[in-house]
């Protein structure tokens, strides 16, 4: 019986294959690790600008308006002595929710977007499946006609617009007149829905013109058997396209509430022929007045805060809603 040495034990051990084999312990190339790095610092060099546009633009201003919040100007003694910044806690958001102005905006807010919202998603998607389908002729130029008020800023916009629902210049108002007919675009009825229609006016032919681009991906093959399925261009539109641009319609949706939630341009330009319409109207106008009218910085970033937590708190719910819904519709199938 012989026993075996050191040596021949080494031996064996290097010889004998590792059980991960020689791919596993093999260095990875150096040509392939350059090629990795200028792909991270392509990737950089492309992420940078937005980056850069997320802490400046958002990020900055969020933690300023944040900082700001916690704390008041406040006058030692009987108010005659210079004004000093001081630490003021939860007192000015205390202060916002408790104010009746601001929760009528709120609920202004609220209102303006259910009747705005499912009247956006559904007139685009329903433009955008007439073009789709070929019944409208020179789709070019509709897509065009129909685009252009977005072109047209929102400042110039509510002018027009304000100009047309003003009584004794108005021409509709004239000729609703003429037919006997007396509408006051600017009464506390009809307020609201006249700011509605300047927002469809400026943004139906942007969203109809995503809702047209995510259509013209939709598979010809799905059309095809929709039709031989005998489908017509009714159901094949509501039952076979729209589900498969779900995912813009969702995308609109939820651009659409965050937009709606920043409601300012059109009443405010309003207010100035209705006494329907106050300085804080809505929650971004109860933000204008606190700071450039009360000089009250610390009350406005309070609000501000509370608008953009409404935001997210709502886009969020939107998109969890969404993906259930959609998960179970798979679940369905």
């Amino acid at each position: 019986m012989t026993s075996a040495t050191p040596v021949s034990v080494a031996a064996d051990a290097a010889a004998r294959p590792s059980p991960r084999g020689p791919a596993a312990t093999a260095p990875v190339p150096k040509g392939r690790r350059s090629a990795r790095r200028r792909e991270l610092g392509a990737c950089g060099v492309l992420m940078t600008p937005f980056f850069v546009l997320l802490v400046t633009v958002f990020l900055i201003p969020v933690a300023t308006a944040v900082r700001l919040s916690f704390f008041s100007d406040d006058q030692p003694g009987l108010g005659f002595g210079p004004e000093r910044t001081v630490f003021a806690g939860l007192r000015n958001y205390s202060a916002v929710l408790a104010d009746p102005t601001f929760l009528g905006g709120l609920g202004v807010v609220a209102l303006y977007c259910v009747v705005y919202i499912p009247l956006m998603v559904t007139g685009a998607l329903v433009l955008a499946l007439l073009l789709d389908s070929g019944v409208v002729r020179l789709r070019g130029t509709v897509q065009l006609a129909l685009f252009l008020p977005h072109a047209v800023p929102g400042i110039i916009a509510a002018l027009i617009w304000l100009y047309l629902y003003t009584p004794g210049i108005s021409p509709v108002i004239g000729l609703l007149g003429r037919a006997d007919l007396t509408v006051d675009f600017l009464g506390v009825h009809m307020v609201l829905p006249s700011i509605v229609n300047i927002a469809l006016w400026s943004n139906l032919g942007y969203n109809m013109v995503v809702f047209y681009a995510a259509l013209q991906a939709v598979p010809h093959e799905v059309i095809e058997a929709s039709v031989v399925d005998g489908a017509g261009p009714v159901r094949t539109a509501l039952q076979v396209k729209a589900p498969l641009v779900r995912s813009s319609i969702v995308m609109v949706a939820m651009f659409t509430l965050i937009f709606a939630l920043q409601l300012f341009t059109e009443p405010m330009l309003l207010s100035q022929s209705t006494p329907m319409i106050n300085s804080r109207f809505s929650p971004s106008m109860y933000v204008y007045d606190a700071a450039f009218t009360r000089n009250n910085y610390g009350l406005a970033a309070a609000a501000s805060v509370i608008l953009l937590l409404c935001t997210i708190a709502l886009s969020y719910g939107v998109t969890r809603w969404t993906n259930r819904a959609g998960a179970a519709e798979e679940a369905a199938r």
